[in-house]
């Protein structure tokens, strides 16, 4: 009974021992780093982030902070070759560092202009210190592309995409695709870059590289190009090569609607009778810009009982456009108007229910329908970049159309 008895005292001692020699392992303290802004490690210091408002200037606001007008005074004096503190704009944001005593003094005075650049005032030190620093830009590129589900905006707005791009694409287009027809179900991709402040922050679109839409059953391809090496001149052209710039644009109006068709009988809604209209209408809001379809001079401008408030544009010795409806005439008979011109603004003067513009089309004379009407293209790229625009479009054609399953 005793030998039992010093064997299980034994067996308890040695499971003790296992467990107090048992290891536990260290803990792994993550130190935290201080969040840092301007330059500035902010845990150091009492934060008061604001915006200016109506009748703050930066001397009120250095007032607010217990500095006598004799300092600020001395301060804008001494600050104001590099920061122009009349400058300071409603609603712009800055930041005041105080210390983190009772007393919260104002150590350093920050301003934003813009999102990308910053000024700083800063009075740690017996000398003023005073700098503008300028926010580093990470520029990010992206291609998106499929089909399409609802229009062109409303698909670059769900890809959260800076409503600018479509602007541009529809000004790069608007010689050759009317966006207001593209329907759903139509492919495309967009290869394009996005400036970002700190890496983080979305500054807007920077440029398009590269897309294609699918129009009437065709895909159309848009790529810039310099034809000169040494000149900013950029044009866009097809996978081929031939320029999208046409002598006419598609329509006088951006994402407008045709809500009415040339015709050679029509029942007019303000005369209530049948009669032609040679012509075609774009319902678009009062006040919406019209532009000019093509360079030329303007022919006439003024006003009659039928067609309101209108312009005629003589483009050469076949063509001629004219832009009835008008709510007010931007330009006079004899000037010179480029294409993409703004003219005029939509409105529903002479005879007309609603806001539009009726856009007329002559050619030899006779008004024609202009939508049905094959008009002249731009000139060509020349031989000698052809080689040189291919080997640049190549791999940025493989990536549109791989992403848009061509």
């Amino acid at each position: 009974m005793k030998k039992i008895f010093i064997v299980i005292i034994a067996l308890f001692s040695l499971v003790s021992c296992k467990k107090t020699e048992e290891i536990v392992p260290e803990k792994v303290v993550k130190l935290v780093p201080k969040k840092s802004e301007f330059g500035f490690v902010l845990a150091d210091f009492n934060i008061v982030n604001d915006t200016v408002k109506r009748g703050d200037t930066f001397g009120t606001l250095l007032e607010e902070q217990n500095i006598g007008d004799r300092q600020v005074y001395d301060i804008i004096a001494k600050v104001r070759d590099i920061f122009n503190v009349r400058s300071i704009r409603i609603n712009k944001p800055f930041t005041m560092l105080r210390s983190k005593n009772k007393k919260h003094e104002l150590q350093v005075f920050i301003y934003q202009p813009d999102n990308l650049s910053y000024y700083v005032v800063d009075f740690r030190d017996t000398a003023i210190v005073v700098y503008k620093k300028i926010k580093p830009i990470t520029i990010k590129r992206r291609t998106i592309g499929g089909v399409l589900k609802e229009s062109l905006s409303e698909t670059l707005g769900n890809a959260k995409i800076e409503g600018v791009l479509a602007s541009k694409i529809a000004k790069i287009y608007a010689y050759s695709i009317d966006f207001m027809k593209l329907k759903k179900g139509d492919r495309f991709a967009i290869t394009f870059t996005e400036r970002f402040i700190n890496d983080s922050i979305y500054d807007g679109v920077e440029e398009l590289e590269a897309s294609f839409f699918e129009y009437r059953g065709k895909i159309i391809y848009a790529f810039p190009f310099a034809q000169n090496p040494n000149s900013d001149k950029i044009e866009y052209y097809d996978e081929k090569g031939k320029t999208l710039k046409n002598f006419f644009l598609k329509s006088p109006i951006k994402f407008s609607r045709i809500s009415s068709r040339f015709s050679s009988s029509r029942f007019h809604p303000v005369q209530h009778r049948w009669k032609a209209h040679k012509g075609t209408d774009y319902a678009a809001p009062r006040g919406t810009p019209i532009t000019v379809t093509a360079g030329g001079v303007v022919e006439q401008s003024g006003f009659t009982a039928g067609n309101g408030n209108f312009v005629k544009v003589k483009h050469n010795g076949t063509y001629s456009t004219q832009y009835l409806h008008m709510s007010k005439i931007l330009v006079r008979r004899g000037q010179r108007v480029t294409q993409g011109q703004v003219i005029g603004l939509v409105g529903s003067t002479g005879l007309a229910t609603g806001p539009h513009v009726c856009y007329r089309f002559w050619k030899n004379g006779k008004q024609v329908d202009a939508l049905r009407l094959k008009l002249p293209t731009g000139e060509p790229m020349t031989g000698s970049n052809k080689s040189r625009f291919i080997a640049q479009i190549t791999p940025l054609k493989f990536e549109l159309d791989n992403i848009a399953n061509l």
